[in-house]
């Protein structure tokens, strides 16, 4: 057969699976489970063999044989994208409240920091350091108690009054979200830098802020 355009229209098995990959050669496909593009250049490559088979019968240089082919190459695509759905990407992390609606004292929420540290709970201890570090501040007047405040939020807001800490507030609160929210765990090396953050903001004297 001879080739119109650049375009090859005798296309073995193998150039079929060649096409199939550069197509899913999109960011997109690498997002998915690493079977599900294996499966699709299998099946891809299969359906192509069949279809270029089918075109071989057609007159050399015909229109109609390119025309087909086009066709046919649209249709793939689409069946490709159908038949794998859509692939979901990697779920963004979508931080929440600080508290989790059960009203504790600074003093308790350091108890228990202290208590799953002990255990070697890192992930425990570290939630609980972060809330002992912002309900100390509630309680001291540096941050205006209110229910439904993220990490992010208690963190900056609290770094305006106490510039000294800000940085490392705003650590604090990345690590408790990774951990609360992000499903990360943390160490016991994170749990012994929040509770040192934690005795530093409890001793910090706020900085006025200018109205």
């Amino acid at each position: 057969m001879t080739a119109r355009a650049g375009v090859p229209v005798d296309v073995g098995r193998d150039d079929a699976r060649r096409a199939a990959a550069e197509e899913l050669a999109d960011p997109v496909y690498a997002e998915a489970e690493p079977s599900l593009p294996a499966r699709v250049v299998d099946w891809i490559g299969d359906r192509l063999a069949d279809v270029f088979g089918l075109l071989g019968g057609l007159p050399p240089g015909g229109g109609a044989g390119l025309l087909v082919l086009a066709v046919v190459l649209v249709v793939l695509v689409v069946v490709i994208r159908l038949r794998a759905g859509r692939i979901a990407r990697p779920a963004r992390l979508r931080p929440g409240r600080v508290f989790d609606g059960t009203v504790r004292t600074a003093a308790a929420h350091r108890q228990a920091a202290e208590a799953a540290q002990a255990r070697g709970d890192a992930d425990e201890a570290v939630r609980e350091w972060f809330r002992a570090i912002v309900r100390s501040l509630e309680e001291r007047g540096v941050l205006d108690e209110r229910s439904g405040r993220t990490a992010t939020e208690a963190a900056t807001e609290a770094g305006r009054q106490l510039p000294a800490e800000a940085a490392g507030l705003r650590a604090a609160a990345a690590l408790f979200d990774d951990v609360h929210y992000g499903g990360r765990h943390a160490d016991l090396a994170a749990c012994t830098r929040l509770a040192a953050l934690e005795e530093a903001v409890r001793g910090a004297r706020p900085r006025p802020v200018p109205r």
